[in-house]
């Protein structure tokens, strides 16, 4: 039973028409079928796992949590670090690591920072240094296993070995923890892993955390379930379901006009009892999900929306979700978007004021010659930065470090005084004490840029007809600790929706990724991010199909290059949704058949030599030497969706024989 349109599946992808010059003689259809089936191997009910930890990989800190399977509501966080900065609560370490000058793992966190500063210039110099790097996943437009990143020092490094050192780090720490717990030497067999990322990351940026994941020994890759990469928005939704009332602020409830953070606010509404419980939660590091729905969340019905703002230091991702009762599951309703507009965005208008204050050829000079004092000027406006808030009216100082006074004068032969006030940046003064005294309006002018950028995102967001009737929007991550974030979003809503901030914003999606190891099949249904198809022939149509596609094969004439849809971009697809297609090889004879797996972000297609096609996978079946009982061997495609990774599969029916191929985004 073979269709009208005869396709052949067509191998190599080279351009303009990977088929002519292959000569390739293909399989064609026997009949497409679109299987829905919930693969029940995909998710276990069983767990096999003693412990669950999840990792919360940030752009500027990061940590772990975790909790046992048979207390599933107690969810730990992960040990006070060392260190800590003034004015920045430190439940998580900051993001950096630091390489001997022969580029082997030393330190990680607040460790790797207070060593690189110790170190002297002299020496500092050979020592890999690097910060902030998760971003790069997100900015390469080509990224592979050979991406590599810049170290303080002006110095490149592979980005898949700093990720795996990062990783490795994690793995080490909560090992040991969970030793201590249990009082034995605990196997990294029984841990179930959790890596978040964020939602907007393209396919190639998951998939490289999955691979620095094998390759730092966190798991391998004969037992890839051990790990679940999860996505940031989907973890703080499924944290937000649990909230109780005492555990959150809700922005539309109350009157921002002092600007304040959520941390002093909750004074404000709670009894000396809940107050104390808030303080003992933050010091105990145990967090007790009560087995019940959130008081809030039980006011959300069948159908109703809501809206998650991840804010983090890199990135701000959007998500809609829709809730499906009874067992209130999780929808994905709009395909998530954002983009680089998280709190870094401040630190580079910081970093583009003092240019233009001393000058951008003096600020690059420093950064390379003075690397750690660098470090030190941004840490010192980090915590500036924290007290920005709409209502401010004393000035902000920053303290420079003595080496920026002294590296200037010897740069430009006079003082940091004479350069500003030679500049024209009259809301920046010099203080007698060696500060930069910024005024209130220079700070938030400084926020500006990043936040406008969020609200227009949100803005658009909410013109889209999915996005009517927003019932609440959960603002989490650590920039929604920000004060003038909040309130720009409020006078964006208007009322619209409900603005609810959990207590612990920074850790809410550290605690949902922790629930989701749990129950990985709380979220039932995605949108797919990119559409996904096999290259084919059919047979060709005069007028219908372009003439320089036209292949004359035995006779027949085939349109080649086209692009057979397995599904397309924003498609809902269930959790283990398969999509099942049968081919037969066009010449009994043939020994060995490869299907080509390719993917693209446009959502209709026609052919693989189409601008934005790129290849994913390939799936490479050997049937030499088996006999086939029935008068065409049945080839069956299938490709699995639903997961954040994507698996395909080629079986030969008649022998059994099968084929699997994880889509691979990185190598093609």
């Amino acid at each position: 039973m073979t269709t009208k349109e005869e396709n052949i599946i067509t191998d190599e992808m080279v351009n303009p028409s990977p088929a002519k010059s292959i000569g390739d003689p293909g399989i064609t259809p026997l009949s497409p079928t679109h299987i829905q089936q919930n693969d029940t191997d995909q998710v276990p009910s069983a767990m096999p796992f003693v412990v669950v930890v999840a990792i919360d990989f940030g752009t500027t800190s990061s940590g772990y949590a975790y909790a046992f399977t048979k207390e599933p509501e107690c969810i730990h966080t992960m040990r006070r670090w060392e260190g800590g900065d003034p004015g920045v609560s430190n439940q998580k370490t900051p993001t950096t690591i630091l390489l001997t000058p022969d580029r082997k793992f030393h330190s990680f966190g607040y460790a790797a920072r207070d060593f690189y500063h110790d170190l002297d210039t002299s020496e500092s110099k050979h020592w890999l240094y690097l910060e902030k790097f998760k971003m790069k996943l997100h900015t390469t437009a080509n990224l592979s296993i050979n991406t590599d990143l810049q170290a303080a020092n002006g110095k490149r490094v592979k980005a898949l070995d700093i990720f795996a050192y990062a990783l490795a780090f994690f793995k080490e720490q909560a090992l040991k923890e969970l030793s201590d717990q249990t009082g034995g030497q605990f196997d990294n067999n029984d841990v179930r892993w959790v890596i978040t990322v964020p939602a907007i990351w393209k396919m190639p940026a998951k998939q490289f955390m999955r691979e620095a994941a094998y390759k730092s020994g966190l798991v391998s890759r004969d037992n890839p379930e051990q790990l679940i990469i999860a996505l940031e928005p989907e973890a703080a939704s499924i944290y937000c379901r649990k909230l109780r009332l005492h555990q959150m602020l809700d922005l539309s409830s109350q009157t921002t006009q002092n600007g304040f953070s959520p941390t002093d606010n909750v004074g404000s509404t709670m009894t000396q009892a809940n107050k104390e419980q808030v303080r003992r939660n933050r010091q105990s590091r145990t967090f007790l999900v009560e087995n019940v729905i959130g008081e809030l969340w039980s006011e959300l019905e069948e159908g109703d929306r809501y809206v998650v703002v991840d804010c983090g230091g890199g990135t701000v991702d959007l998500t809609v979700h829709q809730i499906r009762l009874p067992e209130g599951h999780l929808k994905e309703l709009y395909k998530a978007s954002g983009g680089p507009y998280g709190s870094l965005g401040i630190d580079y208008e910081f970093e583009k004021l003092l240019c233009q204050i001393f000058g951008q050829d003096f600020i690059d000079q420093f950064k390379i010659k003075r690397p750690a004092a660098w470090v030190d000027l941004m840490i010192a406006f980090e915590s500036r930065k924290r007290a920005a808030a709409p209502g401010r009216a004393n000035p902000l100082n920053i303290n420079l470090p003595f080496s920026f006074i002294d590296y200037y004068k010897k740069f430009r032969g006079h003082s940091v005084e004479h350069a500003l006030r030679k500049s024209n940046v009259d809301f920046v003064k010099w203080s007698s004490q060696g500060m930069l005294r910024m005024s209130p309006d220079a700070m938030n002018s400084l926020f500006k840029p990043t936040i406008d950028h969020i609200i227009q995102h949100l803005n658009e967001l909410f013109e889209k007809p999915e996005v009517s009737d927003i019932k609440f929007l959960f603002l989490v991550g650590g920039f929604a600790e920000s004060a003038l974030l909040q309130q720009a979003v409020q006078n964006m809503l208007q009322g619209r929706s409900r603005i609810i901030i959990p207590h612990d914003v920074g850790l809410t999606i550290l605690k949902g990724a922790v629930l989701f190891g749990l129950d990985p099949s709380i979220i039932k249904v995605r949108r797919s991010p990119l559409t996904y198809g096999v290259g084919v022939l059919n047979r060709f149509v005069e007028g219908k199909h372009p003439p320089e596609k036209l292949l004359v094969k035995d006779g027949t004439c085939w349109c080649t290059d086209v692009f057979d849809t397995f599904i397309a971009a924003d498609q809902s697809v269930a959790l283990g949704e398969m999509v099942k297609r049968s081919y037969t090889p066009a010449k009994p004879s043939q020994q060995v058949i490869v299907i080509h797996v390719y993917c693209t972000e446009k959502e209709s297609v026609g052919f693989i030599s189409e601008s934005g096609v790129k290849k994913c996978g390939s799936l490479r079946l050997d049937v030499s030497g088996t006999e086939s009982t029935a008068p065409r061997r049945e080839i069956q495609t299938l490709m699995q969706f639903g997961d954040t990774e994507i698996r395909a599969m080629a079986v030969d029916v008649s022998t059994g024989r099968t084929v699997k191929a994880s889509i691979d985004f990185l190598s093609h």
